[in-house]
């Protein structure tokens, strides 16, 4: 895949390099997925090429890239190995969450660290936003004290949660004013429960923790109490177009293989074409929109829009990526199998109401 030309100035980190990195993740996603394995030698081989510094400042040795080259790096990384790179979300996640909170002694802590890859954390934030959010009771209760914060509960959708260092996460006060903390996983009453067994993506090893009468130091604390911590400070968000960037990626890998069939087959020409175009287009979109280009006048350039037309076109490309293989494609481990198992997981991943239920309008043939 060629940089595209909708970028304003090239990425700075585009090179050999960086194309050696896709080559090694690409050629080991096929046993990440296959084995469910974490990723670990993935995740090294991001720190030596200075990808775990993206989203960090310079001032804690970070690189701080503009959004859309950050955008095309998750694209062109998830078009190698999309489970590294979904893992590199979450971290990043955390990482952004950290940035750009007002603690700087917890920043001058942990960011470093976090760059050099001598430090792994990870983001459990699903019950702030999406999930969970029908209970009566909070999922994470937290108390607070003088100097400290309780918390009991537990934290569902924690990728790589037996990895990591730290887990940002929050809880709710009996107020219903929020926390945002960055939770040590070595404090006393931290119980990390077996990984769910996924459809998808099991090498992200993600799964719920439990806390039981957690105390953790203010010093941790990176926000709150407030309302709806989650509006607060830094990070993609639900829906985001770092979050569709993924699935473009996965369009990008889908697109390639039928390519490759189609120099064999001249009569899946007429089928890739289309995919092709309207791939190009969604790029170009995603891209102005990580610019923020998008304003009242152009719907198409929402994040909301982008998310919708993405998982449509990763769901339609992998179906017709297996459909051109045939039966080939239907072998556990074929890049067709694969690529539809992954292109479910958008289904589901940070997927707001509005997104789901365009979803269900398109399978229900009720689209505008």
């Amino acid at each position: 895949m060629t940089q595209p030309e909708f970028l304003s100035q090239p990425a700075p980190f585009d090179g050999p390099a960086f194309e050696a990195l896709l080559s090694d993740l690409s050629r080991r996603a096929a046993e990440v997925d296959q084995q469910g394995s974490w990723p670990e030698w993935q995740l090294s081989r991001l720190a030596e090429e200075d990808v775990l510094g993206w989203v960090i400042p310079v001032e804690y040795d970070g690189s701080e890239l503009d959004g859309e080259f950050l955008i095309f790096g998750y694209e062109r990384l998830a078009t190698a190995c999309l489970t590294t790179t979904f893992i590199l979300t979450q971290r990043n996640g955390a990482c952004q969450r950290i940035s750009g909170c007002d603690n700087d002694d917890l920043k001058a802590e942990l960011l470093p660290d976090l760059v050099a890859g001598r430090l792994f954390a990870t983001v459990g934030v699903s019950h702030l936003t999406t999930s969970r959010q029908h209970l009566s009771r909070p999922a994470v209760l937290a108390t607070e004290t003088d100097d400290r914060f309780i918390l009991n509960g537990q934290i569902p959708w924690v990728t790589g949660a037996k990895f990591a260092d730290y887990v940002v996460t929050g809880g709710t006060c009996e107020d219903g004013q929020q926390i945002l903390i960055a939770l040590p996983t070595s404090l006393p009453g931290v119980t990390m429960e077996e990984p769910a067994s996924l459809l998808a993506l099991n090498g992200s090893q993600t799964g719920s923790i439990a806390l039981q009468d957690i105390s953790v130091d203010r010093r941790f604390l990176l926000a709150g109490p407030v309302k709806g911590v989650m509006q607060q400070g830094q990070g993609g968000g639900t829906g985001s177009v770092a979050t569709s960037s993924l699935a473009v990626g996965l369009v990008g890998r889908s697109l390639a293989h039928l390519m490759r069939e189609s120099d064999r087959r001249p009569d899946l020409t007429e089928v890739v074409e289309p995919f092709a175009d309207e791939w190009s287009q969604l790029r170009a979109d995603l891209y102005a929109s990580a610019r923020g280009e998008g304003t009242a006048t152009t719907p198409h350039l929402t994040s909301e829009s982008i998310r919708q037309r993405a998982n449509s076109l990763a769901l339609r490309s992998t179906q017709a990526l297996l459909a051109a293989t045939k039966g080939a494609g239907f072998v556990s481990g074929h890049p067709a199998e694969r690529g539809i198992r992954e292109a479910m997981f958008f289904l589901v991943w940070s997927c707001p109401q509005p997104i789901v239920s365009a979803a269900l309008r398109e399978f229900a043939c009720l689209v505008d």
